[in-house]
C-alpha cells in the first residue's frame, strides 16, 4: 500500500519515485525537516527579533516572515494551527496510510499537510494536492466520516492555504494512485522542467532545468 509521500512524489514524477523505492531512499532531506519545524514555532516566532530569525531556515526577510505570521494569528483557526490535536498522527485508509502532520479538533476534524517550500501564487502545487486528498480519504476511512477539507501549511514564509476536495482534484489523486498501483519498472522520463535538481538525475539521464519548489526541497 503506498503511503502519503509516494503519492506526492509520483505526482511530480513517477520515475522519482521509483529511484527512491529502489535506493531505500524516501524521506525528506534534512533540510526540509527542518523547514517543515517551523509549524510547530508559529506562536514563539510571530514576535522573534531579526537575529531569531535570520538563524532559522525561513524562505523570506524577517521582516516579511514576522507580518505573515500576524496574518496568519487573524484566521479563526490561529490557536488550533498553534496547538493541534494532534501531531504527526499515524492513519491507515484503504488505499494509502502515513502521518498527518497536524489534526485540528473540530467536527470533522481539519487535517494538515506541511510543505517545506514556497507556495504557487494561488493555491497550492499539484503534489501536495495529491498529498492532501489523500490525506482526507484515509482519515475518512478511519473516522467513518467525510473529510470536505485540509489546510496546506507553507511555514518556512508563514503561509497557510485552504483545500476543498473537489471531483478534479479526487480525479488527479486517483490517476497519481493507478501510476503507483502499476508501478513494475523505471516508468517514462518526465525530461522537462523538473528535472534540473532532482536527486536521480544522474541515474536517469536527463539534463533540463527544475521547478524544484513543487516538491519544497
Amino acid at each position: 500500500m503506498p503511503t502519503f509521500s509516494d503519492l506526492s512524489r509520483a505526482a511530480y514524477c513517477p520515475r522519482q519515485l521509483y529511484y527512491a523505492r529502489r535506493d531505500e531512499d524516501r524521506g525528506p532531506p534534512p533540510e526540509a525537516n527542518a523547514r517543515m519545524a517551523l509549524a510547530f514555532r508559529y506562536e514563539e516566532l510571530r514576535d522573534a527579533n531579526d537575529e531569531t530569525l535570520a538563524g532559522l531556515p525561513i524562505r523570506c526577510s524577517p521582516s516579511e516572515y514576522r507580518t505573515a505570521l500576524q496574518k496568519l494569528s487573524t484566521r479563526p483557526d490561529w490557536g488550533l494551527l498553534c496547538e493541534p490535536a494532534e501531531r504527526d498522527y499515524a492513519v491507515e485508509g484503504k488505499d494509502c496510510h502515513g502521518r498527518i502532520h497536524k489534526l485540528l479538533a473540530g467536527d470533522p476534524p481539519v487535517p494538515t499537510v506541511v510543505s517545506p517550500g514556497m507556495p504557487p501564487e494561488t493555491g497550492v502545487w499539484e503534489p501536495q494536492s495529491v498529498r492532501a486528498v489523500a490525506v482526507a480519504n484515509a482519515l475518512a476511512w478511519e473516522r467513518q466520516q467525510h473529510i470536505p477539507r485540509v489546510l496546506v501549511e507553507y511555514p518556512a514564509v508563514g503561509i497557510v492555504r485552504e483545500l476543498e476536495l473537489t471531483c478534479r482534484r479526487t480525479a488527479t489523486y486517483r490517476r497519481v494512485l493507478r501510476t503507483v498501483r502499476s508501478m513494475d519498472g523505471p516508468p517514462p522520463r518526465v525530461n522537462d522542467t523538473r528535472c534540473e535538481h532532482c536527486a536521480y538525475r544522474s541515474a536517469c539521464g536527463v539534463t533540463t532545468r527544475s521547478l524544484k519548489s513543487l516538491l519544497g526541497f
